[in-house]
Parts: structure tokens; sequence; C-alpha cells
């Protein structure tokens, strides 16, 4: 039977160790800015990258449930607040880049790139699913929703698919990355239906 970690041992060493290794990938981004290492077209690098990031720590989060039940460890689970907000954290920095470097703050131009571009549209409405998610994840939000709480939180998968759509209508040629991503949220849809399914739940 697996040993649960100390609650002090996860808030004061997983969880600090976690929260730098999730901030790693934006200190590779900013190391590679100061360094001019982005290549010839920067702003283009930055907003993929912080993208493939955003769509990378969605995964993990949905995959924190599958995971500790498979592994027969709950304690996992105080882990996927962190890495939610994570997720918002990078799409956050995504949206940015996109607004700053693609639109220069212009917000008509941006509405009409909203409108006009399928791949920006199904973006933007992942990125908007994402706000209540985070104006939610406190345990007092927790408690005064209750059930209602469930419910909502299970946008994540709407926005995980809205996720991999703008994914695909982005890549114009090699395709083999988000097959993965592709697979993995497939994998991880079908074991919730699966859960869902032994619990009675349709």
């Amino acid at each position: 039977m697996p040993v649960s970690p100390p609650d002090k041992t996860i808030s004061f060493v997983i969880k600090p160790v976690l929260f730098l290794l999730c901030l790693l990938p934006l200190g590779v981004l900013v190391w590679a800015v100061f360094n001019d290492m982005l290549g010839a077209n920067p702003a283009e690098r930055l907003t993929r990258e912080t993208g493939e990031w955003t769509l990378r720590f969605l995964l993990i989060t949905l995959a924190v449930t599958p995971v500790r039940k498979l592994l027969r460890s709950p304690w996992l689970i105080k882990l996927r607040r962190m890495l939610g907000l994570y997720v918002f954290f990078y799409a956050s920095i995504h949206m940015l880049t996109y607004i700053w470097f693609d639109q220069f703050f212009d917000v008509d131009e941006i509405i009409r790139d909203v409108i006009k571009r399928p791949f920006i549209t199904v973006g933007f409405l992942a990125f908007i699913l994402l706000i209540p998610l985070v104006l939610t994840s406190t345990n007092k939000m927790i408690r005064r929703l209750k059930k209602n709480w469930v419910k909502l939180h299970k946008l994540i998968y709407v926005i995980a698919v809205l996720a991999i759509l703008h994914f695909f209508w982005l890549v114009k040629a090699d395709y083999q990355e988000l097959i993965v991503y592709g697979l993995i949220l497939l994998l991880l849809l079908f074991y919730r239906l699966y859960q869902q399914r032994k619990k009675g739940v349709y």
C-alpha cells in the first residue's frame, strides 16, 4: 500500500519544488530572449512556446486524477490546483504575446481577428472559459458552490478540446506533436467516461 508523505512535506517540499519546476519553461524562454536565441521571429516563437506549454500543463492537470487513482496516491490531488493555476498563467502570457506582438493592443483589430479566424476564435473562447475556473479555485468558493463547483470545473474538458482544435488549425505541416497531445486527451476522456459508467453516471 503506497504511503502518503506528511502534510508538512507536501507543503514545504513538494509544492515549492513543483512551483519552481512549473516556472522553468518561462525561465528558459526569458533566458532565450536575453541571449537572442529565439530565431528569426522571436514574437512568433514566444507565442508558440507559451501556447504549447499551456496545453501541456492542461493535460498534466487533467492527468492528476487518473494518476492518483492508478498509483493509489490520493495526496497528489493537493497538487492539482497549482497545476491548474499554471495553465491560466501560461495561457495569459500566450494571450498577452498575441495581443502585444500580433495586434499591438488594437482592440478593434483583435475583435475582427477573433471573428475572422477560427483558430483565434476557439483559442480566445478557451481562455475566456478558464477565467471562471480560476476565480472559483479557492477553498471558500469550493465550499460555497458545493456540487455546482464540480459541474463548473468540468469545463476543463471543453477547454482541452478547444485547445487541441486551436493547435490543429495553427499547425501547418508537422502534426506529430499534435497527434500525441490528441491521443493523451482521448485517453483521459475515455478514462473519465469509464469511471462515470462504473458509478452509474451518464
